[in-house]
């Protein structure tokens, strides 16, 4: 009998090192040789922990599944209670255009056997027999844009690079996913590390670079143990040529997502913003030329060399082409990954993928691109998913989450709360983002009290204005965002609360 069982984070939460043991004990004591497959998350959490079992027509699922629910598994696996059917032909996962994905919790994380029988190596193979500019056009051609946030077409990021003439460069991946909501990173590096490492390596013969650093939150043990054994076992194998690739680990704060806080970080210094330009890709690490994209950015490469640009560019939306690695939770049924062509709706999303809330009342907001991101109210469902379709309505895609709230939430309460979290994260470097962000949550505070609503109202305006076009970077540009949304949505909400309500 050959079962898979994730080691994922979610899974390890739920018990899943209790649930591996307890089904290695029950097959032994039935005198059943077992094989035991830790696959990473496929990403359907409500299933989780999801055992699967291997059958002539395919792998069946079993989940959510507990320790309780091992005898019948090997009584009759056809008549378990927790039987889901073939795991492929869920409608959940089904529905997807999976690509950058494609492996997830389908192979062993760590091997690398496994890695190369499912399409591993191919986008590798194919860029070392191409010139680091015939690379860097195939990116461009592809379409492919910064999957952290930015949105910034990877390619032309990438040419810079190139270009640029240096004795050394780097290239840096930024997994500190910090965005409430957000988990696609971390699912990849634990389902398939290989693929960000084979990225990275073909990032590095695009541009010239030898030496490359995974800067991974400090928050994600069971992620760094599986990708520091992944380079290990990749660099064993000749994979990596001359690359040498390291595993860096943040301390925790938020603003060392942006990028140049992030090389500050990675020199050991203090986590603060710089000013640009200079722009990394000239003056980065160390005051080298430097590529730095986000976890899925470098994990799509694999799939656009070993398929082409073409065929990658064939999916989407306008200029934004490609699939995006859509992240559904909060107050949601189906909360998971689901990962599709730009172009969805957000109503089909939410509604249709996610199953609309847990709790079954009415959805009254969904927050689209992380705590930086608008919100948006069931009248605006019917938006494309796209870069700038997202933009033109005042959100933001983001690095792709999206968290719902049912009718019980108070707008005015959550836009005060995206406020003392950015006072809280700011590095301080700018007056706008430090100050601004302080100021905007004792002028909700006043307002939620009655301190005198529409003069704070238009001052609290004023406010999110400044900090939009003056703060340094995107953390105190982008903090109006929420606060902004919720104020032209939810106006009824910024009103004076009860005391007994605070």
């Amino acid at each position: 009998m050959r079962l898979y069982l994730p080691r994922d984070s979610v899974t390890q939460a739920l018990g899943g090192e209790q649930l591996a043991t307890a089904l290695k004990a029950e097959a032994a004591r039935r005198g059943i040789t077992l094989t035991l497959t830790r696959n990473g998350s496929r990403g359907l959490f409500w299933l989780e922990p999801l055992v699967e079992l291997e059958t002539p027509a395919g792998r069946v699922g079993f989940g959510p599944f507990t320790a309780a629910d091992i005898p019948a598994l090997f009584d009759n696996p056809a008549t378990h209670p927790k039987a889901l059917g073939l795991v492929a032909e869920l409608p959940f996962l089904k529905r997807q255009q999976r690509l950058t994905f494609v492996r997830a919790g389908v192979t062993d994380p760590l091997s690398l056997d496994d890695y190369a029988a499912h399409g591993g190596w191919a986008g590798l193979n194919r860029a070392r027999a191409l010139s680091g500019a015939e690379i860097c056009a195939e990116v461009t051609k592809s379409g492919l844009r910064g999957r952290g946030g930015a949105g910034f077409p990877t390619g032309i990021k990438w040419e810079t690079v190139r270009k640029a003439e240096a004795a050394q460069k780097y290239i840096v991946c930024n997994a500190d996913e910090g965005d409430s909501g957000s988990y696609a990173d971390r699912l990849l590096i634990e389902a398939d590390p290989f693929c960000l490492i084979e990225g990275m390596a073909i990032a590095a013969l695009a541009v010239g670079a030898t030496r490359g650093y995974v800067y991974l939150r400090s928050e994600y043990p069971i992620a760094a143990a599986i990708l520091s054994q992944a380079i290990t076992l990749a660099a064993q194998s000749g994979h990596l040529g001359g690359f040498h690739l390291e595993v860096r680990l943040g301390a925790g704060s938020y603003v060392c997502g942006e990028e140049t806080a992030l090389l500050e970080s990675l020199e050991g210094k203090r986590g603060v913003v710089r000013a640009k330009p200079p722009v990394p890709a000239l003056v980065g690490l160390f005051g080298h030329p430097t590529v730095i994209n986000n976890v899925i950015s470098l994990a799509t490469i694999p799939h656009i060399l070993a398929d082409g640009a073409e065929a990658y560019a064939a999916f989407g939306l306008g200029h934004s082409r490609g699939t995006m690695p859509i992240q559904l939770s909060g107050n949601i049924k189906h909360g998971g990954l689901f990962e599709t062509a730009f172009g969805i709706t957000l109503g089909e999303l939410v509604e249709e993928i996610g199953g609309g809330t847990a709790t079954n009342r009415p959805i009254r907001a969904v927050q689209a691109g992380g705590p930086l991101g608008a919100y948006f109210a069931p009248h605006q469902f019917d938006i494309l998913y796209g870069y700038e379709e997202y933009a033109k309505a005042g959100g933001l895609i983001g690095h792709g989450g999206l968290v719902v709230f049912d009718d019980r939430v108070n707008m005015a309460r959550m836009a005060r709360f995206a406020l003392e979290f950015w006072a809280h994260e700011s590095c301080g470097k700018c007056t706008p983002c430090r100050i601004g962000s302080t100021r905007g949550r004792e002028l909700v505070e006043r307002i939620m009290t009655g301190g005198g609503a529409e003069p704070h109202l238009a001052l609290l305006r004023e406010l999110c204005d400044t900090m939009k076009s003056a703060s340094l970077c995107a953390l105190g540009g982008f903090t109006p965002y929420p606060v902004l949304s919720a104020l032209t949505l939810f106006p009824e909400d910024f009103t004076a609360l009860p005391a007994a309500a605070e």
